[in-house]
């Protein structure tokens, strides 16, 4: 019964299919050919709007890129303390930034809220002689399972936008979030002042393809450069941009995510008596006990603590393919701790 994580998972049918076709002759390189051409407007349609869209192999490059792009060297990224790029990038941010400085906040299921933001702008804002508040990175879903609802995005990125920060949303698990809140993926992005989007696919169903979606299109330049410079522009980009396309194609993106989100639901049930934070996605954080966690383990239960191994604490993360004997039998072992 893994549920380590959602990377553990293998690709979708739909991917390894979508590989095997474009794996047949010839085809430009360094993103010129027809697949890789097609990705602004395939998004674009997704969006609602133009973007300039650029494939890297993993989470952590499309995060480090995009905040790089909006902070320079003097400059700070304001996160929470529990973000993906502050916890689990070995400084990724700051070496691609050059330097730039991570400013941490506080708040509930690892969400930012506007009073934590502002009070982190003012505690920044000294002149020359504090690193210069430029951007603010928010997860979505976040680090805790929790999503942000379109006027939280939007709350958030008003006062990003009147203190004159760019904003850059982690997606990770982007289509988890959309497929939860039953929204546009506009609502929660440009609409609601996102700049870049960290787009995963990688998570849900696909093999090393993430984006870099860019609303701000005045960015585009910089951000095309810094990927070249960083190592991941492709030679071989068709067989990203495929993954991209298909994942996109008839909505399989919120399929994967709608299965993995309801069968998540499903152990939050069973879990009700000891979450450690509501069911939102596809992660389930529970708080049941050190003696507790043992006995999931010694059942074949695979997942990993979250925080210290004393913390009694853990996270339990559903994939898109997730075997229903294996959520059938955590149902029952965790309804059995109560």
């Amino acid at each position: 019964m893994n549920f380590r994580s959602d990377n553990t998972a293998p690709a979708a049918p739909e991917i390894i299919a979508a590989l095997m076709k474009v794996n047949e002759g010839a085809a430009s390189a360094y993103g010129e050919d027809q697949w890789s051409k097609s990705l602004d407007e395939a998004f674009g349609a997704l969006f609602e709007c133009e973007v300039r869209v650029f494939t890297v192999a993993s989470g952590t490059a499309a995060n480090a890129i995009s905040v790089a792009s909006l902070t320079p060297s003097w400059g700070a990224v304001l996160c929470h303390r529990e973000a993906h790029i502050e916890c689990d990038e070995c400084g990724a941010a700051e070496f691609y930034s050059g330097g730039a400085k991570l400013v941490l906040m506080e708040g509930e299921a690892a969400k930012v809220s506007p009073a934590a933001f502002r009070e982190a702008i003012a505690r920044n804002e000294r002149g020359i002689h504090s690193v210069k508040p430029s951007a603010l990175s928010v997860s979505q879903t976040t680090e805790k399972g929790a999503v942000y609802h379109p006027r939280e995005i939007a709350d958030l990125a008003n006062v990003a936008k009147s203190a004159g920060l760019g904003v850059h949303m982690d997606g990770a698990r982007f289509g988890n979030a959309v497929a939860a809140l039953g929204c546009k993926p506009a609502d929660i992005t440009w609409r609601a002042g996102v700049d870049l989007l960290s787009f995963g696919a990688t998570k849900n169903g696909a093999i090393a393809a993430e984006a870099i979606v860019c609303f701000d299109l005045e960015r585009a330049e910089e951000i095309a450069r810094r990927r070249k410079r960083s190592g991941h522009l492709f030679s071989k980009g068709r067989f990203v941009a495929a993954q991209l396309l298909a994942y996109l194609e008839d909505d399989l993106w919120l399929k994967l995510a709608h299965r993995s989100n309801a069968l998540a639901a499903r152990l939050g049930e069973a879990a009700s008596g000891y979450l450690s934070h509501p069911v939102e996605s596809n992660q389930v954080f529970i708080r049941p006990g050190v003696d507790a966690l043992a006995k999931l383990r010694t059942a074949g239960g695979e997942f990993y603590d979250w925080g210290s191994a004393q913390s009694g604490e853990a996270r339990l993360v559903v994939s898109w393919d997730q075997s229903e004997a294996d959520i059938a039998a955590m149902v029952t072992l965790l309804a059995a701790l109560r």
